[in-house]
């Protein structure tokens, strides 16, 4: 198939604006790589003609040391055929951050289809007699990231239009459509909500609701449920404050609870924040009860569907169904938001599209990178998760060129991919750009990513990746178990900085270099 260029809005470019930005007049040997050369065993750059220069263009190991970026940076970019034009440490391993969230989508794509949906049922197991299901109801998830307070209390308004005001049997809920994960990444502080339990049902990305209020006897504690128009408190997750320094929040999982406690010292006058929940399913049938019962349908507490033993030749009966929005705008959201939840269940309901049984995320992760090293042109790809949570996952800029210069994948992934806005060197949005750029960025403590395409006004188009990770800093950040080590905003300031002047390089450079 013939290599495609995705649709932008080219406008004239303003050459004088981009060596503007990139800080005219530095001088240095260039990095160009050779026409179509393997990264692997042709380390050797081919140099540009005497009079480049003269354009005042720096060079990119000019624009590194200017940066000030520690560790090691590492970009490739080519055109849309593949060649390669210019590398920097092009073969070194870094992790991708949320970049991966690229090869998740297209592994996404691939297995279930632009049009696949998630579904979230209610099934009885009875016939409706007098408004009462005459044996259990049951909440069934399929994986839905989306589904939210408010999706579940349109099921259960459903339910009611229906004449449903009560069950005679028990109210279960069933997550078992994927396997549970506990968390994305251990080496994450346990509170981030970022980094939620993942099962086949779940609300709110699994996160639940703090805040708080100080008043003169203590502080007013809340936790709930909350969507744009339910709100529910929830039980299952409690708070309780503490005197005490560190850690700010701890987790003890109950029975059947999640049992929080929060540091007196860090609330201040008052606040919020998101805390991830341990129990989903659970999480998912108390939310669903509360607004069921805000609706006139009463129902039991829910229990997990592991503790149901179903009778032989049990009628079923589908009451309702949710539908998630389709597989693109779902996957454009997740490019757009970068949603951990979503990125790892979309990556593990792929691999079991495949006939594969994963029941960790690495297992699935794994599966993800074999597909894309025999599909994607890749050749060095080791993903821990499908969200790039994980910094043990490893990618090289060459590979994530080679994966975005791959047959149809621009044509495809382009459009799904997020406008990022034009920086000048004060990194200032500019504000008439005259090239765009669309692609994913990625940030852990000391790692900053960003690939894509960027387009100049000629209408030519580039394939690149630019990471920037520091290992040994981000190792130790990890070991001091700061939610927000010393140094790592510096790092990642820097180094998104970085990136854009490379970009403005690559575009004065290859873009429009007539």
């Amino acid at each position: 198939m013939k290599k495609t260029i995705p649709p932008h809005i080219s406008q004239s470019f303003n050459r004088r604006a981009v060596l503007g930005l990139l800080l005219a007049g530095a001088a240095g040997t260039a990095m160009a790589q050779s026409a179509g050369g393997d990264l692997t065993t042709s380390p050797f750059p081919r140099a540009k003609p005497n009079d480049f220069y003269k354009r005042g263009i720096p060079t990119a190991q000019k624009l590194i040391e200017q940066s000030r970026v520690s560790g090691r940076p590492s970009f490739a970019v080519a055109d849309m055929n593949g060649t390669v034009l210019e590398t920097h440490d092009p073969i070194n391993p870094l992790p991708p951050a949320s970049v991966a969230k690229v090869i998740t989508a297209l592994y996404a794509l691939e297995h279930l289809g632009p049009d696949f949906v998630f579904s979230t049922e209610i099934i009885a197991t009875g016939p409706l007699v007098d408004g009462k299901i005459q044996g259990d109801l049951i909440l069934k998830g399929s994986g839905d990231p989306t589904l939210d307070s408010d999706m579940l209390g349109t099921l259960a308004g459903t339910l009611v239009a229906q004449g449903i005001i009560g069950i005679t049997g028990d109210f279960y809920v069933d997550g078992t459509a994927l396997p549970r994960i506990e968390l994305i990444d251990t080496e994450q502080t346990e509170y981030a909500g970022y980094n939620p339990t993942i099962t086949g049902l779940n609300v709110n990305y699994n996160r639940v609701h703090f805040e708080w209020k100080k008043q003169s006897n203590g502080f007013d504690l809340k936790m709930d449920a909350r969507a744009k128009t339910f709100a529910p408190p929830v039980k299952i997750a409690s708070m309780r404050v503490v005197d005490r320094g560190l850690p700010v929040f701890d987790h003890v999982a109950g029975q059947e609870r999640d049992d929080w406690t929060v540091a007196q010292s860090a609330l201040g006058n008052g606040g919020a924040r998101w805390l991830p929940v341990r129990l989903p399913t659970l999480y998912a049938g108390e939310v669903f009860a509360a607004v069921a019962k805000a609706q006139g349908l009463s129902l039991p507490k829910a229990k997990a569907i592991g503790a149901r033993v179903g009778k032989v030749g049990e009628a079923q009966f589908l009451l309702t169904t949710h539908q998630s929005p389709k597989l693109t705008v779902l996957v454009k959201d997740m490019l757009k938001y970068s949603t951990n939840l979503t990125a790892e269940v979309l990556g593990l309901t792929a691999s079991r599209a495949q006939g594969l049984a994963p029941q960790d995320l690495r297992g699935s992760a794994k599966a993800m990178s074999d597909w894309a090293e025999h599909n994607l042109n890749s050749r060095h790809l080791d993903f821990v998760d499908h969200s790039g949570l994980g910094g043990a996952s490893l990618v090289t800029t060459t590979d994530m060129v080679r994966v975005l210069t791959a047959s149809g994948v621009a044509a495809q992934l382009a459009p799904l991919l997020k406008p990022i806005a034009p920086r000048d060197g004060d990194y200032n949005v500019i504000k008439s750009p005259d090239f765009s750029i669309d692609a994913k960025t990625g940030t852990l403590d000391f790692v900053s990513t960003l690939a894509g395409y960027v387009t100049g006004a000629d209408g030519r188009t580039l394939a690149f990746a630019s990471f920037a990770a520091d290992v040994p800093a981000r190792v130790a950040a990890k070991a001091s178990g700061a939610e927000v080590p010393r140094g790592a905003k510096t790092f990642n300031t820097r180094a998104k900085r970085l990136h854009q002047m490379l970009i403005g390089r690559w575009v004065a450079t290859y873009a429009n270099s007539a």
